[in-house]
């Protein structure tokens, strides 16, 4: 199209956002991210105000400010909300906003799974900050350890608040971490192969995996905790077979990988900007992608870090302590190559830059006092002391914190279209950072002299006195440097002069999609060679408005983004995402519900909210592949070779269900440490001379399901033939194994005597059945559902993209059955024969 203004037009029709009311329906990824980022930002205020509390209580001995009680729910909250509400959300909601732009798209690959991710935040979040309000905040700790946290202990909601709404929000963080990553695979710019990705997308492609296997132990340990306080089931405690320690186990799995999660996006972020302000390219660059993909792997091998002083036997110490030390050096490679560009290149010491060399500064410190913590006698010596808390702000605010801020200000005019002010911000650092390092760096000081944490007052002539005070005065000015970049901030979009199109001199795409950018993003999809788009080609934001490349026009009415190669980039076909929708507010509101009802313990009607979200999620599925609703229009003028998503055999739903699935694969892999850890470690552990399972019923069921596969596979190899005789029948012969399977699994679970609220043991045998109860109920669905998209015309030659998702479903449903057969029947036996 020759007119730019009428291509604009045409694109707007199409991608633009509602107004009014209905813009509660929109799905834009900028819309929603920035989103996130306001509503992060709220609870950052939030904790950090909590934090202030804490620091004027703690600021002279024998402070009445604060009770024992309201402290404890003060630092709970300040320590949760800072890592689930604000830390981890708000730095995926800055990649939803910059990675399509950065690879080239036109919106992340699943639009309604972002905004249903994002309502799922918010209404955790307020659910759970709504404890405040009632005085019924959680108060074990942001670790919540049991026992503190178990009804014993903690008899009212406090800790049900936390269980849940935590777990409600992990809903939206994991939601966030599959899309991010299969958007990063499959929807970059044609000729974007891995090695021309930006370093911020790669350090979000390592984030998003870690987030999808790390944090199910969590959201395992969560619902195993909940069973415990809410139905009597004993997991965790020893007198039933149960152990305090696995709780640990399950958190720090989750939970040191957690401190890289929300690193590895902050050194993406210090990665993307150095060179720019360098003027030069990226000193070695595929050493710090290596450096990025080791560290996400190392991570989860440190969890034990955190359990020096259990009691863990001295060779788990010994591995744990090495490897603690060993993370330091893939983090060394990402500084040295940091500290390389800028003194190799010519650096423009912008407002990002005080940010950036604040960060590199306070993160060397904490990284430091790591290693000091990795040597397991000096870590017994300080394990429970102000040292640690001193040492974790230094590594999760320097290196997440800073980093972020510096972003902000990077990006800031492609939000607004405007510069922010040069003096009050370089105010704003300054005051950050002094009051940063004089409120922690004390804090170490405090710390070795024997200063406790999570204690809510002292005595006089400790020796704490002023170290204290020094702390607290210092953590006022840090808030004041906090509120002048807030100030900066909202003050520049209205009274910030005009940015130009790439104030900075970027190299990376996001720049070429305007500033602030169309909801479309690109009028035209550019091939790209090159990591450095901006640098060898300025006039590519021009030829891109013109509609000069791929996808130029919008009249048919589709959201269009190309489909890439997860290797090469090369394009594979061409993805219709969906368009605005209601559903996902609905299936928000709806879990919203239950995660209420499950707190005011009316169980009757929490199932009945469950129900309706299974429905609304059932009826929003319905509206995918070949559904009119989700591939309207002509399909004639698309590039040569390539077929709309739903038309193949490898749309990106297909990626999405596999990274599910592994998430899935990594709960129950977190419940079989579970089983084996007890079998092995808790001291009263009592399993029955024969499994109240028996040895065979659940191998019957395995078979059943593997029959049920057998036909899906069936299915899914004729359409691959182009063979659409007995499609339906296949489809409905599988759901009817599916049924069959899950009638014997309520059978079981009706029929073995099975005592989850008297043994450990039992509890663990009846979780691992309804777990597998779940996933055969939801396979029997789901292909009874293909057979009747099949007769609706819905699935076929024509569209075979669907069923191919299912059947991943069906494979690790009958896996999982297979492999809990195996651990929890047939390996007790090989235990006893050992033992006879």
């Amino acid at each position: 199209m020759s007119d730019p203004e009428a291509l604009h037009a045409e694109f707007e029709a199409v991608w633009g956002n509602p107004t009014g009311w209905r813009a509660l329906s929109m799905v834009n990824h900028s819309s929603i991210a920035a989103r996130f980022l306001l509503t992060g930002g709220v609870f950052f205020l939030l904790a950090g105000l909590l934090g202030m509390l804490l620091r004027a209580q703690l600021a002279r001995p024998g402070q009445t400010f604060m009770g024992s009680e309201a402290y404890n729910q003060a630092f709970t909250m300040h320590g949760t909300m800072m890592m689930f509400l604000f830390a981890v959300p708000i730095l995926q909601g800055l990649a939803a906003y910059l990675l399509p732009k950065m690879l080239g798209a036109r919106d992340l690959v699943f639009p309604r799974l972002s905004a249903f991710g994002y309502w799922c935040y918010v209404f955790g979040g307020i659910i759970f900050t709504s404890s405040l309000l009632f005085g019924l905040a959680p108060d074990a700790g942001w670790f919540m350890y049991t026992p503190l946290s178990s009804s014993h202990y903690s008899p009212g909601l406090n800790s049900d608040f936390w269980l849940l709404g935590v777990t409600f929000v992990e809903i939206s963080t994991m939601a966030a971490g599959i899309e991010i990553a299969v958007s990063i695979l499959r929807t970059r710019a044609a000729g974007m192969a891995l090695h021309q990705m930006p370093i911020f997308a790669w350090a979000m492609l390592v984030t998003s995996m870690m987030i999808i296997t790390g944090f199910p132990p969590l959201i395992l340990g969560s619902m195993l905790l909940e069973l415990e306080r809410a139905a009597g089931w004993a997991f965790f405690d020893p007198t039933r077979g149960g152990d305090a320690v696995l709780w640990q186990h399950l958190f720090w799995l989750f939970g040191h990988p957690e401190v890289y999660i929300i690193f590895i996006p902050a050194a993406g972020i210090v990665s993307t900007i150095v060179p720019v302000f360098a003027r030069r390219p990226l000193v070695g660059y595929r050493w710090v992608v290596i450096s990025l993909v080791s560290i996400g792997f190392l991570s989860f091998g440190l969890w034990v870090h955190h359990m020096f002083a259990v009691g863990i036997p001295a060779m788990a110490m010994a591995f744990f302590s090495l490897a603690s030390m060993l993370v330091a050096i893939p983090t060394g490679v990402q500084v040295f190559a940091w500290i390389a560009t800028l003194w190799t290149g010519r650096p423009v010491w912008s407002v990002p830059m005080l940010w950036v060399a604040g960060f590199l500064f306070i993160f060397v410190a904490g990284g430091l006092t790591g290693v000091m913590l990795a040597f397991v006698p000096f870590d017994w010596q300080v394990h429970d002391t102000h040292f640690v808390v001193a040492h974790f702000h230094y590594v999760l605010i320097g290196g997440m914190l800073f980093p972020l801020v510096a972003g902000v200000y990077y990006w800031l005019p492609h939000f607004s279209g405007r510069m922010p002010f040069d003096r009050l911000s370089k105010v704003g650092f300054w005051l950050s950072f002094i009051g940063f390092n004089g409120t922690f760096l004390v804090m170490h000081w405090t710390g070795l002299l024997g200063m406790p944490r999570r204690v809510y007052t002292y005595e006089a002539g400790l020796g704490w006195d002023l170290p204290n005070l020094v702390s607290s005065i210092f953590s006022f000015v840090m808030a004041f440097g906090v509120a002048t970049v807030i100030l900066d901030v909202v003050l520049h979009f209205k009274l910030g002069r005009r940015a130009p199109l790439n104030p900075w001199g970027a190299d990376t795409l996001e720049w070429a999609s305007g500033t602030p950018p169309r909801s479309y993003n690109f009028a035209s999809q550019p091939p790209l060679s090159t990591r450095h788009p901006l640098w060898d080609d300025p006039n590519l934001p021009h030829t891109i408005a013109a509609g000069q490349h791929a996808l130029p026009r919008a009249h048919h009415g589709r959201r269009e983004t190309l489909g890439s190669d997860p290797v090469t980039g090369r394009p594979r076909e061409v993805i219709h995402l969906p368009g605005n929708s209601w559903w996902p507010l609905i299936a928000g509101l709806c879990l919203a519900l239950l995660c209420i009802l499950l707190l005011l313990k009316a169980y009757g009607f929490a199932a009945g909210a469950a129900l309706a979200a299974v429905v609304v999620l059932l009826r929003w599925s319905w509206e995918n592949g070949a559904h009119p609703a989700a591939a309207a229009g002509e399909a004639h003028d698309l590039p040569a070779g390539l077929q709309l998503h739903s038309r193949t055999f490898d749309g990106p739903g297909l990626w999405g269900m596999g990274l599910t699935l592994l998430a899935d694969a990594a709960l129950f892999t977190s419940l079989l440490f579970g089983w084996v850890y007890l079998w092995t470690v808790a001291p009263h552990w009592e399993p029955p001379a024969q499994s109240p399972l028996g040895v065979w019923p659940l191998a019957a069921i395995a078979v059943v399901l593997g029959a049920g596969t057998w036909c899906m596979q069936r299915a899914v190899a004729g359409l691959k033939a182009a063979c659409a005789a007995g499609l339906a029948a296949r489809l409905g012969l599988a759901a009817a194994f599916g049924a069959c399977a899950s009638a014997g699994l309520v059978a079981l679970l009706a029929l073995a005597p099975l005592e989850p609220t008297r043994l450990a043991h039992d509890a663990v045998l009846t979780f691992t059945l309804y777990f597998l109860l779940v996933h055969a109920a939801v396979a029997t669905v789901l292909a009874g559902l293909q057979a009747w998209r099949v007769r609706l015309g819905y699935v076929g030659v024509h569209a075979p993209y669907e069923p191919l998702v299912v059947a991943l479903w069906w494979r690790f449903t009958t896996g999982a059955a297979v492999v809990a057969w195996l651990v929890m029947a047939l390996l007790p036996l090989a235990f006893r024969a050992g033992a006879a």
